[in-house]
C-alpha cells in the first residue's frame, strides 16, 4: 500500500431525523460523562465510481472531501454492519484525480472501467463530543444538514435531495456509548437510518424521469 495511505476502523451508528428534530442532552449517559459545546463545520465532497456503479454495488465508497478536520481522499470498505475500514490520503494542491494508492485498492470492483465523479454533497455539520471522566473524547456526535446532487451521464444532473441525519461515531469509547446515545436519540424521535451511507441514500433516489 502507498506510504501516504492511513488506515483505521470506523464504527458508527446513523439516525434519520426530521428537520425540526431537537437533539437531546447527551451528557450523563453514564457516570462522569459529559458533552462538549457544538462546533460547526462546512464539508464539500465529490464521490467517484464506475459508470455502472460497481463500487456502490459492493457497498464501497470513494470520495474527495474538503472542510472539517479530516479533509482528504477517503475510501470506505465494509467490515460489519456498523463498521467500515477507512483508508485516507491527504489532498494535493490542484490534484483531483483519484490517488493511485486508492485506485489500486478498488481494482477488483472497477474491472478496468474508469472512475468518474458521480455525486456531490455539501454538509453543514454541527459536532459535539461525548467525553469521559478525564476529559477524553469517547465518541463524536455529528448533526448533519445535507444537500446532495447526483451526476448523470456527461455530468447531467440527476436526483437532488436534502435531509438531516445524526451520526454517532466511536473515538476511544466502547460500543456501550453508542448504545446509550442511541437509546436517548430514539426516545427523542430519531430513527435508525435506512441507508448505509449518505451516498447510498442519494443513489437509491434514482434519476428523474425524462422530460
Amino acid at each position: 500500500m502507498d506510504s501516504e495511505v492511513t488506515d483505521w476502523l470506523e464504527t458508527e451508528h446513523k439516525y434519520d431525523v426530521d428537520p425540526d428534530f431537537v437533539l437531546p442532552d447527551l451528557a450523563g449517559l453514564a457516570t462522569g460523562l459529559g458533552v462538549t459545546e457544538p462546533a460547526v463545520q462546512h464539508l464539500a465532497a465529490s464521490y467517484y465510481d464506475t459508470p455502472d456503479l460497481g463500487l456502490a454495488a459492493a457497498r464501497v465508497t470513494l470520495r474527495r472531501r474538503t472542510g472539517g478536520t479530516d479533509a482528504g481522499w477517503h475510501l470506505k470498505l465494509p467490515v460489519a454492519p456498523d463498521s467500515r475500514r477507512e483508508l485516507r490520503v491527504p489532498l494535493r494542491s490542484g490534484a483531483e484525480d483519484v490517488p493511485g494508492g486508492l485506485a489500486s485498492q478498488v481494482g477488483m470492483w472497477t474491472g478496468g472501467q474508469p472512475l468518474r465523479m458521480i455525486a456531490v454533497l455539501e454538509t453543514t455539520r454541527t459536532v459535539r463530543r461525548i467525553t469521559g471522566p478525564a476529559g477524553q473524547d469517547l465518541a463524536e456526535v455529528a448533526d448533519d444538514l445535507v444537500a446532495a446532487r447526483r451526476l448523470g451521464l456527461a455530468g447531467r444532473d440527476g436526483a437532488s435531495l436534502t435531509w438531516r441525519e445524526i451520526e454517532v461515531e466511536l473515538i476511544s469509547g466502547t460500543p456501550a456509548i453508542l448504545a446509550a446515545a442511541g437509546t436517548r436519540l430514539r426516545a427523542a424521535g430519531a430513527r435508525p437510518s435506512a441507508s448505509a451511507s449518505k451516498l447510498s441514500r442519494l443513489l437509491s433516489a434514482g434519476d428523474p424521469p425524462p422530460a
